[in-house]
């Protein structure tokens, strides 16, 4: 059965609707289990990060009346009524796979190089997997796909330079206080890209930490490990009043902070500027709230123009990443379509460290 893809990323829709077509770990099952009972797919895995949202799927005949219904029932399954023509892309074998290898590299995101990717990818598959989802051309596919990324790490410089939007957003912080020494910070949302903005923020020498999740425990878990300070996910908004910058990143499938909450508190910071850095999808943060004076609001796709500036220093490697891959898909497609490997069924990949 060949492997077929049917997606849209930050390169053919805005985060406007990026946000509507995500699909949330918890519903990822059942909206397998749709597609798998509409007759659409034997095997199928959904890729749903801040910058994509990725079908893959094992498919008897890969014809344009198939990935047009897999295109429908993503819209159809997210309850998305807009028209949404021109956003989704389709790809079968080999460009499917090497679409796959290439996203696993960092090859196809907004930072080029990004690591973060790889890990959500191994989410994504780990979970098609442990619902029964996946077989033999999926999981040879996406295991693959692990080495393939591995090895284009160790192969070449492809990474060398700012390469994750937790990397991004502080550099940006940089740009608008020439020094976050002095800077008092809060991140709302403990997952990983949170936590990993939180550390990168403490590396460059943040003066007071405040971390907010919905889970107390883990809010309390990463501030005790960075020496910060948690606050209670319903109490953190009193502390807009003594943090500088907002790094929000929660799955919150609304808007958890808008302009009518934020403007009488501008008074009590007697207007010293404030960053708001929105790298959720959904956004997190009302873009109305930027019309406020000393209010300066980014979102993911905002970082864009950040890591342009290290991205040259990384083009020269994608030569090298690309002949790795185009490589590995013509071995992976040449090669006998039975077990992963000589010892037979294929192992989960580990997962991913929160």
């Amino acid at each position: 059965m060949p492997i077929v893809l049917v997606g849209l990323s930050h390169h053919t829709a805005p985060v406007q609707v990026r946000e509507r077509l995500a699909f949330p770990a918890p519903i990822v099952p059942g909206a397998l289990e749709a597609l798998r009972q509409r007759g659409l797919a034997r095997e199928a895995v959904i890729v749903s990060t801040c910058n994509r949202v990725e079908l893959y799927a094992a498919v008897e005949d890969p014809q344009p009346a198939i990935l047009e219904s897999i295109e429908r029932f993503l819209v159809d399954f997210r309850g998305c009524p807009e028209r949404l023509d021109g956003v989704f892309y389709a790809r079968t074998e080999p460009q499917s796979i090497e679409h796959l290898f290439r996203v696993a590299c960092g090859l196809d995101s907004m930072i080029l190089g990004e690591t973060e990717v790889l890990g959500q990818l191994k989410q994504a598959y780990q979970l098609a997997l442990e619902h029964g989802f996946t077989g033999g051309r999926l999981n040879r596919a996406f295991q693959r796909a692990f080495q393939v990324a591995k090895l284009v790490r160790t192969q070449t410089n492809i990474q060398r330079g700012n390469v994750s939007v937790a990397s991004a957003a502080v550099d940006l912080a940089e740009k608008i206080f020439s020094s976050i020494a002095d800077r008092r910070i809060m991140v709302i949302g403990a997952g990983d890209t949170g936590e990993k903005t939180a550390r990168a923020l403490i590396g460059r020498g943040a003066a007071a930490l405040v971390v907010s999740n919905r889970t107390w425990e883990n809010a309390q878990d990463l501030a005790r490990q960075l020496g910060g300070r948690a606050v209670p996910f319903d109490q953190w908004e009193p502390e807009l009043a003594r943090v500088d910058i907002v790094i929000s990143s929660t799955s919150a499938p609304h808007y958890i902070l808008d302009r009518g909450r934020l403007e009488p508190v501008m008074p009590i910071r007697r207007n010293e500027p404030l960053l708001l850095i929105d790298i959720a999808v959904p956004r997190d943060i009302e873009p109305e709230v930027n019309s406020l004076d000393n209010v300066y609001l980014y979102n993911i796709d905002d970082l864009q123009g950040i890591a342009d500036e290290s991205l040259r220093q990384r083009q020269e490697e994608v030569a090298r990443c690309e002949h790795i891959i185009r490589q590995k898909v013509e071995s992976l497609l040449s090669s006998p379509s039975g077990s992963l490997s000589r010892t037979g069924s294929p192992r989960p990949p580990p997962t991913p460290d929160k």
